[in-house]
């Protein structure tokens, strides 16, 4: 997972790379693998939810999201957390810039 967060003009920007195959029940079969996709995205600032996506095998293998929002300060820390398919969660985090 890659995270990018910025401010700028009392805006955050942020960017997102996640790491996931994205291979729903028929591009499984086809490619006889496993079903592997993210079912749930969110983003939060001071424990608080300012982004969140429910997600599915529609997406692109390794899916890039880019969102704005308002009330973070430089050096606050931005959590991702996944969950996919099987309810295995993933976490990281950045420092707001």
């Amino acid at each position: 997972m890659k995270i990018k967060a910025k401010i700028k003009d009392d805006v955050t920007e942020v960017k997102i790379l996640l790491d996931s195959p994205m291979a729903g029940k028929e591009e499984a079969a086809l490619k006889k693998i496993e079903e592997d996709y993210l079912t749930h995205v969110t983003a939060k600032v001071g424990g608080k939810v300012v982004w969140e996506a429910s997600t599915g095998p529609f997406l692109s293998k390794n899916p890039y999201f880019k969102f704005e929002f308002k009330g973070a300060k430089k050096g606050d820390k931005l959590v991702i957390e996944t969950i996919n398919n099987k309810g295995k969660t993933d976490k990281d985090e950045a420092a707001i810039k």
